[in-house]
């Protein structure tokens, strides 16, 4: 399994934008869409937002809808998130993570994927 690299965080005053980014060298096994996950210190792993590799439909969940976007460039296999209007609530590590099903459930992204091997990149939002 190669690792999918992650790179676009840092530091950013609330209300703020970043662009993240994952160059997807490669992955192994069923790939239908990919995601984005953000872990806050002391806190579990969150899926934030997924896109269907083919039909390109996208899914948020409730806490970032609205102020995220997920897009692919297909050509150079890279997954982006456009994050606009940050809060300090979106201060964390960001991965991205491939699989084969999502859905928001009550607000939640819920699916299949597998965790990415990267080391995620640091978003941190101040007042």
């Amino acid at each position: 399994q190669v690792p999918l690299v992650e790179s676009g965080g840092g530091s950013v005053q609330a209300g703020g934008s970043l662009r993240l980014s994952c160059a997807a060298s490669g992955f192994s096994g069923p790939t239908y869409l990919k995601l984005w996950i953000r872990q806050a210190p002391g806190k579990e792993r969150e899926a934030v937002a997924c896109i269907a590799l083919v039909a390109g439909n996208t899914y948020y969940s409730d806490s970032v809808k609205g102020r995220f976007t997920i897009s692919q460039d297909g050509a150079e296999d890279t997954l982006y998130l456009q994050m606009n209007n940050v809060t300090a609530g979106d201060t964390a590590t960001y991965y991205c993570a491939a699989g084969t099903s999502c859905s928001v459930v009550d607000g939640t992204i819920l699916g299949r994927w597998s965790n990415s091997a990267g080391q995620g990149t640091q978003v941190t939002v101040s007042a």
